[in-house]
């Protein structure tokens, strides 16, 4: 292995930051990661910046061992680095970069009435956790920093400029902040001016500059070499990528940029980016945003998806443990998720609710994990995990519902990626029944968005003259590609059918619990 051909691109997921080195041929060489949480504080789901650096270091540290242990080199150098990690948010910071108000995630549904206005003053959907929403609910909440905000980015944005001192983003990131043109790759002008005129903002001079794939985006800076590697023996001066949001890398990973094409991520939340080829009606289960390189993108945000799955994993774990068995982890999810192709395709009258935060397409300010059942309801273990799983996708579908069946956008294929669809076939065949369609997930699928980030880096890179994104990737990242494609048959897609309608007629339990609990 040259590590001068290689590439490297790294996420920061909500539960895990990982690395994923890939070779000339784009298939991963190498990789680390580092696991994290976010925390509640006062009401806010936040991460320290301190938790990042440490987190990002740790991830590259292990990185560079596990290059160490395969091929016996120092890791000096690569081709080019991308850097990717959840979207949206609020990261707000001072003319001297002073940090002004804790990072608040996309997690957080505390900007209910900017977005309201917002939308209602733009004609588009802005959604709680959309960057100019939470400057938005600041404002309007008099709190005391927004006067001297001086930039405001994302997380992504935060450590690209770190890394090279430039205050840039890719545009697909770019969207999750402001709404774009995506004609002019840009922020679009007539908002702009009428968030001026609303608050007197001109957030030209706040928000980073955006950029489509393909461009340079700054090059990593002495500075930059030290805050990713104290140890030193990275060297300044590779090219990067313009960072992306875990939406983008998701879709570049699952090759899912043509129009007509969609992706599913699904880990601690989930999302559908479908690639359309106009704006769709504004629906507030739906926001317009871009690919990589620009093209609108229809998509179905859900904050909740896995982690009351691991939440009961973990309780299966300790029960092992309690009885004196020695069941690694992998090995339980996959049983468990194998089990629930036993259960009964409408889940035997079991309901449950996922929600460990508020969820915006069910109307739902917060979230309280909720399973009930009717005294005569088949409560077996294979129900039980199929009703997790069932629940996982419940609010995905709901919004889907609406781009499918409402707007008419036409889906051709759909990829899915993401510790959901780590267990083979299953979360597969579940989405299928969900969605009424055909479900792919690739061979790098497991790599996710840091393998996305790393395409988009080798396409900075690589690229011909004139040479499309989703030309490069069909033509040269993914020709050869190895994928398993899945279809449900018609009992369980009518199963969940069935599960849908008992989950939103029981919906008003969910939202009980919320206030008792």
């Amino acid at each position: 292995m040259n590590p001068e051909k290689t590439v490297l691109g790294i996420e920061l997921g909500s539960t895990r930051i990982k690395a994923v080195l890939i070779d000339e041929s784009h298939v991963p060489v190498a990789s680390g990661f580092y696991e994290w949480e976010n925390q509640l504080v006062n009401g806010v789901w936040t991460y320290p910046l301190e938790a990042v650096r440490v987190g990002l270091q740790s991830c590259f540290a292990a990185l560079k061992a596990d290059v160490k242990e395969k091929y016996g080199l120092d890791l000096t150098t690569v081709g080019a680095i991308g850097v990717s990690a959840m979207m949206h948010g609020y990261l707000v910071f001072d003319a001297e970069g002073g940090q002004l108000a804790e990072f608040r995630t996309w997690r957080n549904r505390i900007t209910g009435e900017a977005s309201e206005k917002l939308s209602a003053l733009f004609g588009v959907n802005v959604p709680q956790r959309w960057s100019v929403a939470h400057l938005y609910q600041a404002m309007l909440n008099r709190e005391e920093h927004v006067g001297r905000v001086a930039s405001l980015t994302t997380l992504a944005g935060y450590i690209h400029r770190r890394l090279t001192g430039e205050n840039v983003v890719g545009i697909g990131e770019a969207s999750g902040m402001f709404p774009v043109d995506s004609e002019k790759l840009d922020y679009n002008e007539e908002m702009l001016r009428k968030f001026k005129e609303l608050t007197g903002v001109d957030l030209r001079s706040v928000l980073p500059r955006p950029l489509p794939a393909g461009e340079t985006a700054g090059y990593l800076t002495e500075d930059g070499a030290r805050f990713l590697d104290p140890s030193g023996t990275l060297r300044p001066g590779i090219p990067f990528a313009p960072c992306e949001g875990d939406a983008g890398t998701g879709m570049i990973a699952t090759n899912s940029v043509r129009v007509r094409t969609g992706s599913v991520s699904a880990g601690t939340s989930i999302f559908a980016m479908i690639v359309t080829d106009r704006p769709v009606g504004v629906h507030r289960e739906i926001d317009m945003v871009t690919t990589p390189d620009g093209f609108p993108v229809a998509l179905v945000q859900c904050n909740n998806c896995t982690s009351d799955i691991n939440a009961w994993v973990a309780l299966f774990s300790e029960f092992c443990v309690t009885m004196g068995m020695d069941v690694k982890k992998d090995e339980l999810f996959a049983a468990l998720f194998h089990k629930a192709l036993e259960g009964e395709a409408d889940c035997g009258g079991l309901v449950s609710y996922n929600y460990f935060s508020g969820e915006g397409v069910t109307d739902l300010t917060e979230g309280r994990p909720l399973f009930a059942r009717m005294q005569n309801a088949r409560f077996t273990l294979a129900n039980f995990m199929r009703t997790h799983l069932l629940s996982a996708l419940a609010s995905l579908k709901i919004g889907l519902d609406i781009l499918t069946q409402t707007e008419r956008v036409p889906i051709d294929r759909l990829c899915g990626h993401g510790g959901f669809f780590r267990t083979p076939e299953v979360g597969q065949r579940m989405l299928s029944a969900a969605v009424g369609a055909p479900v792919t997930v690739m061979e790098t699928a497991g790599e996710g968005g840091p393998y996305g980030m790393a395409l988009l880096a080798a396409y900075t890179i690589r690229k011909e003259k004139g040479e499309t994104l989703p030309d490069y990737l069909d033509n040269k990242a993914f020709a050869g590609a190895r994928s398993v494609t899945v279809t449900a048959d018609a009992g369980d897609a009518a199963g969940f059918d069935a599960f849908l309608a008992r989950y939103k007629k029981a919906l008003p339990l969910e939202k009980k619990a919320t206030e008792v609990l």
